[in-house]
């Protein structure tokens, strides 16, 4: 199910995640490139166990993270606990 852009940005906005052009996304920086490559495995497991897929980038010591429904067309709840899952491994 859609959500809406106040519901999105209710959810995460203070978690640092920007809503735009029908996703949520949202950029991490990390001391070595090799931890950034480490935190993205932890991330495609994660997104595996929820069958629900994320676009990643990785450049230098960064992660970008965009996430989006592409059969609903938006982002739904279950972009946003994706996003809240990825916060929880990254963060702890």
């Amino acid at each position: 199910m859609l959500i809406s852009p106040d519901e999105i940005n209710k959810s995460l906005s203070s978690r640092g995640w920007k809503y735009s052009d029908k996703k949520i996304s949202k950029s991490y920086t990390f001391d070595t490139y090799i931890h950034g490559i480490e935190s993205v495995n932890k991330i495609a497991e994660l997104a595996e166990a929820q069958n629900h897929h994320p676009e990643i980038f990785i450049g230098y010591c960064n992660v970008d993270i965009s996430i989006s429904s592409h059969d609903l067309g938006g982002v739904s709840t279950k972009c946003v606990n994706l996003a809240l899952g990825i916060d929880n491994i990254l963060e702890a």
